[in-house]
């Protein structure tokens, strides 16, 4: 029998807010060792940390690991975890080739594809004024890539392909959650994670020195942290009402990249966030209105 679930929109948006806090020093970290080393590898080690972590906690609860891997849908649990480890890779490589700000003005806008799919992932209702403003969203994205300005440059897509795998993963994170408890979700995502880095990372492996290893391992405890707020995220609340303030992960990332990577933030990059910020807050004010 399926269980109820919670709609608590002020401690969704309260999980949401910390785990963009906590994403946006995920991406510096990675935009700095994956700009030293093999963007596999360093997924690889944060994945190995991400499992143990995971793993040590379902032993320690009531029932141990037995209980954590309990699921009638292991498939999708499956699937799920591999694509996040997917979106990892690409987002990282991402940061290296575009910088943080760049990447992340486009990839802002899986809060809208998170909109667009949860009617047919979700079953959820999307009305007019939703697709408005996805539409609008989906314009400050074009500002932003500039596809007619000359040459277009067939990187800049890349953090689009991340922003829907990372929609997707977190679609699915909230249709799993209708069955399976958060603990299970936490397990699936950072065992499948692990198995599939480590098959195609060992391959990629480079020493690395003492100072960055201190890096890799800040990184792996935001990893853990980030994933299991947001895992808790959208099994207290609704995707739609919590996502608009997953914004504010770009305001994090921007900091970084300016202060940090000595970035320059552009005129269009501006103008097509500003557009997509828009209208996701759009889609905040219409869940609160039908509240």
């Amino acid at each position: 029998m399926t269980e109820p679930q919670s709609n608590n929109v002020p401690l969704g948006i309260t999980l949401m807010l910390a785990s963009t806090i906590v994403f946006a020093l995920q991406d510096g970290i990675s935009r700095h060792l994956a700009g030293t080393y093999n963007t596999w590898m360093v997924v690889m080690i944060r994945y190995w940390f991400f499992a143990a972590f995971v793993i040590a906690l379902a032993a320690r609860a009531p029932g141990g690991l037995g209980r954590a891997a309990r699921t009638r849908q292991p498939l999708l649990q499956i699937f799920r975890g591999l694509l996040l480890a997917g979106e990892v890779c690409v987002a990282i490589y991402g940061f290296t080739l575009l910088g943080l700000i760049q990447s992340q003005a486009v990839f802002i806008c899986y809060p809208l594809l998170v909109a667009a799919l949860s009617g047919p992932v979700l079953g959820e209702q999307v009305g007019w004024r939703r697709w408005a403003a996805i539409g609008v969203g989906l314009v400050g994205v074009l500002i932003i890539l500039q596809p007619g300005m000359g040459v277009f440059d067939p990187v800049a897509v890349i953090p689009l392909i991340s922003a829907l795998m990372f929609a997707l993963y977190g679609l699915l994170t909230r249709y799993v959650a209708r069955q399976d408890r958060t603990e299970t979700s936490f397990f699936y995502t950072g065992t499948a994670g692990a198995v599939m880095m480590t098959a195609i990372g060992i391959w990629f492996w480079e020493p690395m020195t003492g100072p960055d290893w201190a890096w890799m391992a800040v990184l792996c405890v935001t990893g853990a942290s980030g994933h299991w707020l947001l895992i808790k995220c959208y099994e207290v609340a609704e995707a739609g009402a919590v996502q608009p303030f997953a914004y504010f992960h770009l305001i994090w990332a921007s900091i970084l990249g300016l202060v940090v990577f000595g970035e320059v933030l552009r005129d269009n990059v501006i103008i097509g966030a500003g557009l997509i910020v828009a209208a996701g807050l759009f889609t905040l004010w219409r869940e609160r209105a039908k509240g």
